[in-house]
């Protein structure tokens, strides 16, 4: 059965959603905060929040943050929709726009809900689902949960480098999530491969056309 583009689009934003939000959930109830867990040298598990964008970013305001992630995530869908019925956008584009919408949607629920549903004790202790005394936030000020750790490679930087001598450097230190994952595989994949369909629909149509 051919799996139409509509459909390819649900299934990938509803995936990555409901796996970020499992992963999630289950590091925030298994985990302490800064608890980390070692799987290779090169990966681990590590438990941090944070309060900004993707990556562990801070960025403005938290409320702000938040309501411009749902602003962009609607406008998100609804461009989906819009484009989902052309014959000339393939696939790969549709599934890319999917993986940045579905990335921004899974960080909205933690900054939306897990304030109410979370609480937020000092380590070892870690959190409890529906705690009796309640979340440790007020709605829309939820934090986001990561936990992915890739520390490829470490050395230290010689002591004759301006700045940086003697430094202890670490490739790759960012700790992100799944959503974070899927909106830079989106848009990653997307620049590489299908830039020319961010153009205007009618300049998209023609050099399709033209390439057939």
């Amino acid at each position: 059965m051919k799996l139409s583009k509509g459909y390819l689009a649900t299934l990938i934003i509803l995936g990555v959603v409901i796996l970020d939000q499992v992963l999630k959930i289950w590091v925030k109830t298994n985990f302490y905060l800064g608890e980390s867990f070692h799987i290779t040298d090169w990966f681990q598990l590590v438990f941090i929040e944070n309060n900004g964008m993707a990556f562990g970013m801070e960025f403005g305001n938290k409320l702000f943050l938040t309501l411009f992630r749902i602003i962009a995530v609607s406008v998100g869908i609804w461009y989906i929709s819009r484009i989902v019925s052309k014959d000339y956008i393939p696939k790969g584009y549709i599934a890319c726009c999917s993986l940045i919408a579905a990335g921004a949607a899974g960080n909205i629920f933690d900054c939306l809900f897990y304030g109410l549903i979370f609480n937020n004790p000092i380590p070892p202790e870690v959190a409890t689902f529906m705690p009796d005394a309640g979340g440790y936030a007020s709605l829309f000020y939820g934090k986001v949960v990561d936990m992915f750790y890739f520390p490829l490679f470490s050395f230290n930087w010689p002591d004759w480098i301006p700045f940086v001598g003697g430094e202890h450097f670490i490739f790759f230190q960012p700790i992100f999530n799944l959503a974070d994952a899927a909106i830079s595989v989106g848009i990653f994949i997307l620049i590489l491969f299908y830039s020319k369909y961010l153009a205007a629909p009618s300049n998209n149509e023609e050099a399709t056309q033209e390439a057939q």
